[in-house]
């Protein structure tokens, strides 16, 4: 059973930070690249940050310098410090797992939401 938990999702204020945490089980963790993915009010979803099995990192304009992403292998965990929150960032937040190679496979998680008030 491959599964994704989210965590540490919430109401935050505006100017405030969270962090976001995920679970992963089923999987071979190292393999993944892992990403958070969110679902904002009248968008499409969008990816926020990712993290290769190498331990680099990407992340979207919109929490460029903001944001850290990290994994932590041996928990089978990745998460998702956000800084200097705004109603803009207010959605559902899903952990993603990916693997390319021959055998890709993408798993999602059932998605946190973070809710920022004004």
């Amino acid at each position: 059973q491959e599964q994704l938990v989210e965590s540490g999702g919430g109401l935050v204020q505006a100017g405030g930070s969270l962090r976001l945490s995920c679970v992963a089980s089923g999987l071979s963790f190292p393999r993944y690249t892992m990403a958070w993915y969110r679902q904002t009010p009248g968008k499409k979803r969008e990816l926020v940050a990712e993290i290769r099995s190498t331990g680099a990192t990407k992340y979207a304009d919109f929490v460029k310098g903001r944001s850290t992403i990290s994994r932590e292998n041996a928990k089978n965990a990745v998460y998702l410090e956000m800084n200097n929150l705004g109603s803009a960032d207010t959605g559902v937040y899903y952990c993603v797992a990916e693997r390319l190679g021959v055998r890709p496979e993408v798993h999602w998680g059932q998605g946190t939401q973070v809710t920022v008030s004004s």
